[in-house]
């Protein structure tokens, strides 16, 4: 075998993993980067985040051609879906940014090592017949798609989202397993492109964790786009058969069952740590109940010298909460002060409209006892919106009723999540409600919405 020795070997080539190397790298430290993909960015890049919002973007597109363009005085027939086209390029996109992180390591001198990385303990890793060295070794291996009992996945006729991404024709009717984020992005990239999409949810409303109204607001306007939805509703087998996939239904607190027919079902019920054949757990490192890693306040895991971050930690599974841990754990080895915000980590769902959201939500400040002011402006009175004939949804800010100071903000509109940055920032300011009101903002924009909520906090929008 030949050895290397390195002082930072980053398990893991996603968001997390990639962008610490570069970090350590920048910091001057020697890098490796092992990622057994055979392409770097993870699930993110790959089969999530980036070939996701292609499909949003080109769906979208076709969408509008279909039935918006003519509003705006522009008439089209005769508009065709090419998936295959759409497809490759939704594959490109893919393949150009995976390029690009490889550019990227070439710039910052970060070696980058194809296969699966095991720890064989303290400082030392193997990869295939290559034994690694190590000052410090940070696991970054991500998620992975959450079974459901009595659901096969085969990526044919019941399928991830990995599969969902990549499917040969648009289905007649495609089930969705789980209201949350990726059921709800993809269910509308197959619903737009001519597909008949029913949700099933476990819970009582979808998108569960968000602030309740803003669940209760977007349902509704999916329901008018056409996605139906079996809330309160478990799946409990399914059964594979020529003419499709046939689940079998029962109310989530029990009771009478029923059929379910789909041509094809996505399973998207959430995502697991990814640990196998890490030999995480022979070298001693803890990990909870649930499988994620026990890491302390600084991404320090039980054995010394091994650091974890990202997805297989837990907390918010979001590619840009793992960058900002890659860069914290990066500076903080480099003898930095490297930090994560985790009360300042956005999330948005890429439907159209967009969902945001930071900080608490309604219920959430209720149940701790947080005395606070909401404050809600709707995108009907934006003249941007109403210019580009996108109005639906509103921006809530919600503030502390003594302090003022931002304590969360949930947007259902366009580009929401473009919108959301600028209470982020706020918020990572320790920012008050009135800080955003008199803050001058361009007009016509959309970003005046945010404007006005933060002004109704204190009960003196302008414009409604």
């Amino acid at each position: 075998m030949s050895q290397d020795a390195y002082d930072v070997v980053v398990i893991g080539g996603g968001p997390g993993g990639y962008v610490a190397a570069i970090r350590a790298a920048q910091l001057g430290m020697t890098v490796a980067c092992v990622e057994k993909r055979g392409a770097l960015g993870g699930t993110c890049l790959n089969v999530g985040c980036i070939p996701s919002k292609a499909l949003l973007q080109s769906s979208h597109h076709f969408e509008e051609a279909n039935h918006h363009f003519a509003e705006h005085g522009i008439k089209i027939k005769g508009v065709e879906l090419d998936l295959a086209v759409m497809m490759a390029r939704k594959q490109k996109v893919v393949s150009d940014n995976t390029k690009g992180i490889e550019f990227l390591f070439k710039k910052n001198k970060v070696a980058y090592l194809v296969g699966a990385g095991r720890i064989d303990g303290p400082g030392r890793v193997t990869v295939g017949e290559r034994v690694l060295s190590a000052k410090s070794i940070i696991i970054a291996t991500g998620s992975d798609v959450t079974p459901l009992p009595g659901v096969d996945i085969d990526e044919a006729q019941i399928v991830s989202s990995t599969g969902a991404l990549d499917l040969p024709k648009v289905p007649k009717h495609l089930v969705v397993i789980g209201a949350g984020v990726i059921g709800l992005e993809l269910g509308s990239v197959w619903r737009r492109l001519g597909a008949q999409v029913t949700v099933v949810e476990f819970l009582d409303r979808a998108l569960p964790l968000h602030d309740g109204e803003i669940s209760k607001q977007m349902q509704r306007i999916l329901e008018r786009q056409g996605l139906a939805f079996k809330l309160s509703t478990k799946v409990t087998a399914a059964k594979n058969g020529k003419a499709g996939v046939t689940l079998t239904l029962e109310p989530a607190q029990g009771g009478k069952t029923e059929e379910l027919k789909a041509d094809v079902v996505l399973v998207a019920i959430g995502r697991r740590p990814h640990t196998d054949g890490l030999g995480a757990k022979e070298a001693g490192i803890a990990m909870d109940k649930r499988g994620f890693i026990t890491v302390d306040s600084h991404f320090r895991t039980s054995v010394p010298g091994i650091y974890a971050i990202g997805d297989v930690i837990g907390g918010a599974m979001l590619a840009h909460k793992a960058e900002d841990e890659g860069v914290a754990l990066a500076e903080q080895l480099a003898g930095q002060a490297g930090h994560v915000n985790y009360e300042a980590i956005p999330g948005v769902v890429y439907t159209w409209p967009e969902v945001a959201n930071v900080g608490k939500t309604e219920e959430q400040l209720k149940a701790d006892g947080v005395a606070y002011k909401v404050g809600k402006f709707p995108f009907t009175a934006n003249g941007r919106a109403r210019a580009n004939g996108d109005m639906d949804g509103f921006v809530k800010i919600l503030a502390d009723a003594r302090t003022d100071r931002l304590l969360g903000c949930h947007i259902i509109g366009p580009a929401a999540g473009d919108l959301i940055a600028e209470v982020v920032l706020g918020m990572e300011f320790s920012a008050a409600a009135e800080d955003i009101a008199r803050t001058c903002h361009a007009h016509p924009a959309l970003g005046e919405a945010v404007k006005e909520a933060a002004l109704a906090v204190d009960g003196r929008p302008i414009h409604i």
